[in-house]
């Protein structure tokens, strides 16, 4: 089954495989701090989407499509248009170098995420593990 993103059942899967990856929760072990993703229109998406994803100590203890950035508190907010969120997820652009490159724009302190590289990286391999279906495709 694969997961249309940006949605509820998208970010609750990358929440699942969070949860079931040795190597995300050796990376993230002292990690405390929220997310908001901000998946942005543009040419491929029309829409605004809010992703909130809460993160604490190498675990994925909630996450949900929320309805705007300020309905939940979190440390981190990143906007993006869809396109970017998109190479993020295929792997085509690391999350850090996509934040120094101003490509996603962060509400929060960089310093803080460039101490968890192999965090980032392994989110992103969870990303990766997620079937996604994106707009306009077909199952």
């Amino acid at each position: 089954m694969a997961y249309l993103f940006p949605g509820t059942e998208w970010i609750k899967e990358l929440s699942s495989q969070l949860n079931a990856s040795e190597s995300y929760a050796r990376s993230a072990k002292d990690w405390e701090g929220d997310f908001i993703f901000v998946v942005e229109p543009d040419q491929a998406y029309a829409d605004t989407a809010y992703l909130y994803l809460s993160l604490y100590h190498g675990k994925s203890p909630d996450a949900a499509q929320i309805g705007s950035e300020d309905e939940r508190e979190v440390e981190f907010v990143i906007h993006a248009p869809f396109s970017t969120w998109r190479r993020v997820i295929e792997g085509e652009l690391e999350p850090i170098q996509g934040m120094l490159m101003r490509r996603l724009k962060l509400k929060g302190n960089i310093q803080k995420i460039m101490r968890y590289p192999r965090a980032a990286k392994e989110m992103i391999s969870c990303c990766a593990r997620v079937p996604t279906l994106w707009p306009g495709e077909s199952a």
